[in-house]
């Protein structure tokens, strides 16, 4: 097997519940969590965040 061409590096902090903060290697920070039909259906409280999934729409473009 050849040697990987990138790997990642990525911090993720649980800050309360299903709330958690990011740091990319570049240094950048974001929060995600949960929103919308999900949040309601399974009863969650706090702030209405980007699910993880959103932001891998969004890179993808689309």
């Amino acid at each position: 097997m050849t040697e990987p061409f990138y790997t990642s590096h990525a911090e993720v902090w649980k800050i309360e519940g299903v709330h958690r903060r990011a740091r990319l290697e570049t240094g950048a920070e974001f929060d995600m969590g949960v929103h919308g039909p999900i949040k309601d259906h399974y009863r969650l409280g706090g702030p209405d965040l980007p699910l993880p999934v959103d932001y891998m729409v969004a890179l993808t473009g689309g």
